[in-house]
């Protein structure tokens, strides 16, 4: 065990080095024991309960457990310690801010850019650097293409967590215009968009809303008793499995499902086992070269049952690729 006089320069320094030390981890699980701490802080138990006592003495609360090493947790307050981070969970936060301010949130990038330069002030000079290069060298490239603004994701998160029942206007595909009553359960993103799965009060079945055409959403006040939801991914995949696409296209690939999947993501199409070990896809588009050329890149083997208008496609484009690169 470490020892030392606290009342030296170097003694208080150290001491106040620990405290924060010692506040960082009663941030970081809800309860520790005091050899525990003893052990992460380097110093003994006794030592432990002097620290608690100096971190009481500033203001926060610090709870204690019985028991043989006894053990404390952070408790809630009138005052509260600020958030408290280690290097590794600073650059971490630093980087996520950096790349929440160009996602697909329009209410969130200047709060994300005002936390991220807060944080920013508090690292060191070589972990800002280090920040720095990772955001300039990173590049996000799957963002929703049609961004949705935070003020309209958050009270719907917030709706799901707490079963508040929801009202809001909705705009199909068809561009009828109607009321909907919903208990909201999820928020799902795709590549593309936002999808909320709810309880549909009117029709008494699951529907998966589009949060881009939800307009004047009211959150009720009155709360639900959930129902029982096995997979909200499943409704979000079927409900664009039957998205009326232009040209819809059934392809027999040679790999089992589970190799399939990993290529072919849920809001893309459905993958079903066929006879050995193959998998049949489901997929759909608004052009054939865009089928085309998502089949070509998967790197399988595969065959197009249907549309022929598909296979027409790749007979074509094979045709061309094949007169444009001849041999020398």
């Amino acid at each position: 065990m470490r020892s030392g006089s606290d009342r030296s320069p170097d003694g208080a320094a150290a001491t106040a080095a620990r405290l924060l030390r010692l506040l960082v981890l009663l941030q970081r699980r809800p309860a520790w024991s005091g050899v525990e701490l003893a052990d992460r802080l380097g110093v003994d138990v006794r030592t432990v309960r002097r620290d608690v006592e100096r971190v009481r003495s500033l203001g926060y609360t610090v709870e204690s457990t019985s028991g043989p090493s006894g053990g404390y947790r952070l408790g809630i307050g009138t005052d509260m310690p600020p958030l408290l981070l280690d290097e590794d969970e600073a650059m971490a936060v630093a980087v996520l801010l950096g790349v929440s301010a160009g996602a697909a949130l329009p209410g969130v990038e200047r709060a994300a850019l005002v936390t991220l330069a807060r944080v920013e002030r508090l690292l060191p000079r070589r972990l800002q650097q280090q920040v720095r290069a990772l955001r300039k060298a990173a590049l996000l490239l799957a963002r929703p293409s049609d961004p949705v603004p935070a003020a309209e994701l958050a009270p719907l998160a917030e709706a799901c967590a707490e079963h508040q029942l929801v009202r809001f206007d909705y705009v199909a595909r068809n561009g009828n215009l109607s009321t909907r009553r919903a208990e909201p359960y999820r928020l799902v993103c795709t590549v593309q968009r936002w999808y909320l799965v709810a309880f549909d009060l009117d029709r008494q079945d699951w529907r998966t809303f589009r949060v881009d055409r939800l307009a004047n959403l009211a959150v009720t006040g009155h709360t639900f008793v959930p129902r029982a939801l096995e997979d909200p991914e499943q409704l979000v995949r079927a409900a664009l499995s039957s998205t009326p696409y232009r040209y819809r296209a059934e392809v027999l690939v040679t790999a089992p499902p589970e190799e399939l999947s990993r290529r072919v993501g849920p809001n893309v199409g459905i993958v079903e086992p066929a006879a050995g070990r193959r998998s049949l896809l489901r997929i759909g588009a608004d052009t054939l070269a865009w089928l085309a050329g998502f089949l070509i890149e998967m790197d399988l083997p595969f065959e197009v049952l249907a549309p022929p208008e598909l296979r027409a496609e790749l007979h074509e484009l094979g045709a061309r690729l094949a007169a444009r690169h001849r041999a020398p």
